[in-house]
């Protein structure tokens, strides 16, 4: 007989045979999605029986996990900040380093402040998603070159009870904003040198979108596209974030301080790392306080 426990416990040997980084975690997931329990379930009733259609769910799941393909693809969602999102293989699974950005820029934003966002590369929504749950007035557009993307972005405004306050357009970055701006841009670009993604771990190699990977040669493509633009729909006195990868934080900066970038400075994630780089659009009157920083 198959238990929570018992089924637990072999999940973990073999997810941890198959060389999966956190097997425990992983492994409990999957037993509570596959037998319908909790966390607390296998804490309180551990000797719980699983029937013969969970213990062939487990199989399958950990089949799917043993290949290393991504729990959120298995399972179809991920958790990010405090929302749970929708995860499809077409879109970048969202990741606690990202939420970095939310801890840069939401400080910047009262709680009853009104003010509008662009996330360009909107991916699943992760980023504009999480900061509309937690600015009730603000008002967002998620850019995506991808179909695919924004359907899943769509979705999960929707189930989030946010799509009222969400507008979503397929575009190359801010290509088809025309003269629209905005208080506060956000950005996740691809970051990965070419060269690199052959050495991913096979989770994001095999399974991640190469879209939302590939940065080019020197991982910087997105950058040089995206300093000027963002500065061009930044309001005056607007508010931008992007992700970086390791090593790129002087490079990102510089890109941003050409393109007139001000108050530049890098936030560290929570393993120490420069992850993010975030700046301001000031104007004239403002710019001494602010280049102080830089």
């Amino acid at each position: 007989m198959t238990t929570l426990v018992s089924a637990w416990t072999g999940a973990k040997r073999r997810l941890q045979a198959a060389g999966v980084e956190g097997p425990v975690i992983d492994a409990r997931l999957l037993v509570e999605a596959a037998a319908g329990a909790t966390r607390a379930d296998i804490i309180a009733d551990p000797h719980r029986a699983l029937n013969a259609d969970q213990t062939a769910a487990l199989e399958a799941y950990l089949v799917r996990r043993e290949r290393r393909e991504p729990i959120s693809h298995i399972l179809g969602s991920k958790g990010f900040w405090k929302i749970m999102l929708r995860v499809t293989p077409g879109v970048l699974t969202p990741r606690p380093d990202t939420e970095t950005i939310l801890d840069a820029v939401l400080p910047e934003f009262s709680e009853h402040q009104r003010f509008s966002i662009l996330d360009l590369g909107v991916g699943s929504g992760a980023i504009l998603l999480a900061i509309l749950a937690e600015r009730p007035n603000a008002a967002g557009l998620g850019v995506d070159v991808s179909e695919e993307a924004l359907a899943v972005a769509r979705e999960n405004a929707a189930s989030l009870g946010l799509a009222s306050r969400v507008a979503l357009l397929r575009s190359d970055w801010t290509a088809g904003l025309g003269a629209e701006s905005f208080d506060l841009v956000v950005a996740n670009p691809p970051y990965i040198a070419s060269g690199e993604i052959a050495g991913l771990a096979p989770e994001v190699r095999d399974h991640e979108p190469r879209l939302a990977l590939d940065g080019g040669v020197d991982g910087l493509d997105a950058y040089r596209a995206l300093a000027p633009q963002i500065l061009r729909v930044l309001r005056d006195g607007g508010r931008f974030a992007v992700e970086i990868g390791p090593g790129q934080s002087e490079p990102v900066q510089a890109m941003f301080r050409d393109a007139g970038a001000h108050g530049l400075r890098v936030v560290a994630d929570l393993a120490g790392r420069d992850r993010v780089i975030a700046g301001a659009k000031v104007t004239r009157g403002s710019r001494n306080s602010l280049d102080k920083r830089d």
